[in-house]
């Protein structure tokens, strides 16, 4: 405890609080939660699939990953197993503890689209 004595006040010591509970916070408060969530979905897309070196472009879009590869015979392979790459991708980003959720514009995947 903080005692000032020429005002009669005292100040108490607040506990600081963990780096862990404050960044969610800050990210929401800032706005940047949508994006945050887009580059996680990308980054998932990489370890889920394998094919990062393949992969040119990129799209999310009300639940959709829409994603452009550059060989055709990685898309065919990759269009027979969309249904556990958009499980393996939301694995990743429920256990992800920067990823909200709760965003109402970018959330989990639910379809994967291969171009």
């Amino acid at each position: 405890m903080f005692l000032k004595k020429e005002y009669g006040i005292r100040m108490e010591k607040k506990k600081p609080d963990p780096v862990a509970s404050v960044v969610p916070v800050y990210l929401r408060a800032m706005r940047l939660t949508s994006g945050m969530n887009t580059r996680r979905i990308f980054k998932a897309w990489e370890e889920a699939s394998g094919a990062a070196e393949h992969t040119l472009r990129q799209f999310f879009r009300a639940g959709t990953l829409y994603v452009t590869l550059d060989s055709s015979v990685i898309r065919s392979r990759l269009s027979y197993e969309t249904d556990l790459i958009k499980e393996k991708i939301n694995a990743i980003l429920r256990e992800d503890p920067l990823f909200t959720g709760s965003d109402r514009f970018v959330g989990l995947v639910e379809k994967i689209v291969l171009k």
